[in-house]
């Protein structure tokens, strides 16, 4: 005979449920690293010792080593207390399901969310590669936790950037989406409040349009710097930026038939969308240069110069390491960290103004989707000359008395 009722069976079925699912505390083991000298080298628990000492543990199915930046076994247990504190959630007035969630458990459904919302597999990258690095930024100050992310140490994350990355602009970009994620675990509950970042400054790149010669000279360089099998793609390549104004990536994977022939204007024209903001551009280019892209040799019968297979991304980042970065290095063109590649696409803007043709339209053939962004910098180049004829038109009239 069974000596428990019913009741009390669904009670310690409902127990084990709960034992089975929620995680114990995490033992956390002091060891010691020895030098080589050491006397008691071989006991990695010995207290008496002045070697650096050591933290491990397991939690959340991952192994943990971190330095405790001691070599006083005292000072190794303080540290061993803080982060026990931390993973089981023992913070002032905070929940404990709030205090004991780590950094990768927040990061793992912020993607996830992500992943739903549709983004594609490039952002999704440059998600998990700068969550990544917060990550091991925090969990190398010793923070496992959400709740640790401080303002100070975001501060310090933030401090590490231009490093990796040199451009005011990317760095831009990255805080964006660091702050993305901190605003998904504030909705979340699991933040009383969104962290601040330090503010990006973004340097606006010069306007560095190419002179005659200085194309002339980079047009040379391509039979000194590219194998031979590669000049006549990259020869059309430079040409096809110059003339149309396209940006690298738009022109690396231009189709063929966006080459499009008006037999009875006996015009050539580029006919695309911008693939940074999808806006649609319609760009006249001289017979001769659609002529030579048409007669580049490529395996891919659609595009003229990508083979239709990776990411769009790979390719042009390929093509400006390979090719367009030696090229301006051999023709001795100086970028001053600029894009190399979009001195072609200001020196088709520029020519352009400088010949009389209006911002507005300029605008529209660079695809941009306001005029602000043309007039921010491009507008002194058409504005120079309409000042200047101007001023000497005044000198003809001469000075009335």
């Amino acid at each position: 005979m069974n000596p428990f009722t019913d009741e009390e069976k669904a009670i310690a079925r409902q127990n084990t449920r709960k034992w089975s699912v929620t995680p114990g505390p995490a033992i956390i083991t002091i060891f010691v690293r020895h030098s080589a000298e050491c006397k008691y080298a071989g006991d990695e628990f010995e207290k008496r010792c002045r070697c650096p000492k050591h933290l491990r543990w397991s939690h959340e199915r991952k192994q943990h080593r971190v330095s405790a930046r001691t070599r006083s076994w005292a000072e190794a247990e303080k540290t061993k207390r803080e982060i026990e504190d931390q993973l089981a959630g023992r913070v002032p007035d905070v929940k404990v399901e709030e205090a004991h969630r780590t950094i990768q458990a927040s990061i793992e459904p912020f993607l996830t969310d992500k992943q739903v919302q549709g983004v594609t597999s490039s952002v999704m990258g440059k998600y998990k590669r700068e969550l990544g690095r917060l990550r091991e930024h925090c969990e190398g100050q010793r923070i496992f936790t959400l709740q640790g992310s401080t303002r100070e140490l975001l501060a310090g994350f933030c401090a590490t950037w231009p490093e990796v990355y040199p451009s005011s602009y990317t760095r831009s970009k990255v805080r964006e989406r660091v702050r993305t994620f901190l605003r998904y675990c504030y909705e979340s509950q699991w933040l009383p409040r969104i962290p601040q970042l330090p503010k990006i400054k973004v340097e606006e790149p010069p306007t560095l349009p190419l002179t005659a010669p200085e194309y002339a000279r980079l047009l040379a360089a391509i039979v000194t710097t590219v194998t031979k099998d590669m000049q006549t793609k990259v020869h059309a390549l430079i040409q096809l930026m110059r003339w149309s104004g396209l940006a690298i990536r738009d022109a690396l994977t231009l189709k063929r038939s966006e080459i499009q022939h008006d037999k009875q204007k006996r015009l050539y024209r580029i006919v695309t969308a911008r693939q940074k903001t999808g806006t649609h551009v319609s760009v006249p280019i001289p017979p001769a240069i659609a002529k030579e892209l048409l007669a580049v040799a490529n395996g891919n019968a659609e595009y003229i110069f990508w083979s239709g297979e990776g990411e769009e991304e790979s390719i042009t980042k390929s093509w400006a390491k390979l090719y367009l970065a030696p090229l301006f290095e051999a023709a001795k063109l100086s970028s001053n960290g600029y894009l190399k590649s979009h001195r072609l696409r200001d020196t088709f803007a520029v020519d352009l103004l400088e010949k009389g043709v209006p911002l507005e339209e300029v605008s529209k053939l660079l695809g941009h989707e306001s005029i602000k962004t043309t007039e921010k910098h491009y507008a002194k180049w058409g504005r120079q000359d309409r000042l200047g004829n101007l001023v000497t038109a005044t000198w003809a009239k001469g000075r009335k008395r």
